[in-house]
C-alpha cells in the first residue's frame, strides 16, 4: 500500500548491522523489559526505514520496547529466501516472540503490515497484547474503489481527458488482479493521496530530516516487486476483506486500535467510520493535516495516543 508499488526495482544485496542469525534485519529499541511493540512494515516489497528512523526511538521514549524488521524477501531482508505466504509471515513474528522471550506483544501494522497483525493477532490472540492500525487497509477492493472514484472526480474538475480515458480502462479491468492494484497506487500517489495538504511544521522539520538521512534516501521509496507479486500469487491479497477477521478479535476481547489521517486518498470517511464501528468507542482516532504515514505526519499525536493507549 506504499508508492512505487508497480516499479520493478533491483540493488546489490550487502551485508547489515541488523541482520540476524534467522537472515532477517532487525533493530531494537529500548529496555527489553519494557512492553513489547512489534512493528509490520507496509507494502509487499516495502521496508520499515522511515519509521525506524524517524519515529521508533521516539516510541521507546515513551517507555516501549520496539522491535522493527524487514520482511522476509523485503528490503533489508532481501536475501533471506521468501515464499511471500502469510504462514511465513506468522512464523518469521513468531521467531521474534521466542528470539526476546516475549509472552505477549502489542502489533502495530502500517498499511500492508496491519492485515498481518490482524490475521496473526486472529491466529494466535494469546499473543497479542492489542493490535493497532496504522493507515491500515480493511476492503482493499473498497479502497480501490475509492481512489478511482475520487481520481475521475479530480480528472473531471481538471478537463483531463487522457486520465478520464485509463480510469475507464481501469473499471473495464479485473478489480482482483495485480496490475489492476497497482494502476491504482500510481494513479493515488499521482495525485497525492499519501501527503497531508497542508502539513504541519512538525511535519515539514522531519520529511527535511529524511531528506539528509542516507538510510532513508536509499530505502525509504525503494521497492520490489517480488512482495506484491508472491503475496498476490499464494494470498490474493487484493481481495481481502477484514471485516469479519475484526469482529472475530472484538469478539475474542483482542484490544484494536485505528489512527489514520484525514488526507489518506486510500480511504474515505466511510471506511474509517465502519472500521470505528466495529472495534469500538475511543479506540481510533482520525487525525487532520496528516496522511498515510501517519507516524511522521502528526508524530506528537501519534506517539501521545499510542502511549496513552497501551498504559
Amino acid at each position: 500500500m506504499k508508492r512505487k508499488v508497480f516499479f520493478l526495482l533491483f540493488w546489490a544485496v550487502l551485508p547489515f548491522p541488523g541482520m540476524a542469525g534467522s537472515e532477517l534485519y532487525i533493530q531494537t529499541f529500548g529496555a527489553a523489559t519494557d512492553p513489547a511493540i512489534i512493528f509490520l512494515h507496509g507494502g509487499p516489497g516495502y521496508n520499515s526505514s522511515s519509521f525506524e528512523r524517524i519515529t521508533a526511538q521516539k516510541l521507546a521514549d515513551q517507555g516501549f520496547f520496539v522491535v522493527v524488521y524487514d520482511r522476509r524477501g523485503e528490503g533489508r531482508s532481501s536475501a533471506a529466501k521468501a515464499e511471500f505466504t502469510f504462514e511465513e509471515a506468522y512464523y518469521d513474528i513468531s521467531s521474534l516472540y521466542a528470539q526476546y522471550d516475549f509472552d505477549q506483544a502489542t502489533l502495530m501494522g502500517h498499511s500492508f503490515g496491519g492485515i498481518l497483525a490482524t490475521l496473526f493477532a486472529e491466529q494466535y490472540p494469546e499473543k497479542v497484547n492489542a493490535v493497532i492500525l496504522v493507515s491500515a487497509p480493511v476492503s482493499l477492493q473498497e479502497s480501490f474503489r475509492t481512489i478511482i472514484r475520487t481520481c475521475t472526480s479530480l480528472y473531471q474538475e481538471k478537463g483531463d481527458e487522457q486520465n478520464l480515458q485509463y480510469m475507464t480502462m481501469l473499471e473495464s479491468m479485473d478489480t482482483t488482479s495485480l496490475p489492476y492494484g497497482s494502476y491504482c497506487f500510481m494513479h493515488a500517489m499521482q495525485n497525492g493521496f499519501y501527503s497531508p495538504k497542508e502539513p504541519s511544521q512538525e511535519a515539514i522539520t522531519l520529511y527535511q530530516l529524511m531528506a539528509t538521512d542516507t538510510v532513508l534516501t536509499r530505502y525509504a521509496a525503494e521497492m520490489t516487486y517480488a512482495g506484491p507479486q508472491g503475496f498476490w500469487k499464494n494470498e490474493q491479497y487484493t481481495s481481502i476483506n477484514l471485516t469479519p477477521n475484526l469482529r472475530q478479535l472484538v469478539a475474542n476481547n483482542v484490544l484494536v486500535y485505528g489512527i489514520y489521517g484525514k488526507n489518506d486518498g486510500l480511504y474515505s470517511p466511510e471506511q474509517v467510520e465502519k472500521l470505528g464501528a466495529i472495534i469500538g468507542p475511543g479506540r481510533l482516532v482520525y487525525l487532520d493535516h496528516c496522511s498515510h504515514s501517519v507516524f511522521i505526519d502528526q508524530q506528537d499525536l501519534f506517539l501521545k495516543t499510542v502511549s496513552a493507549w497501551l498504559r
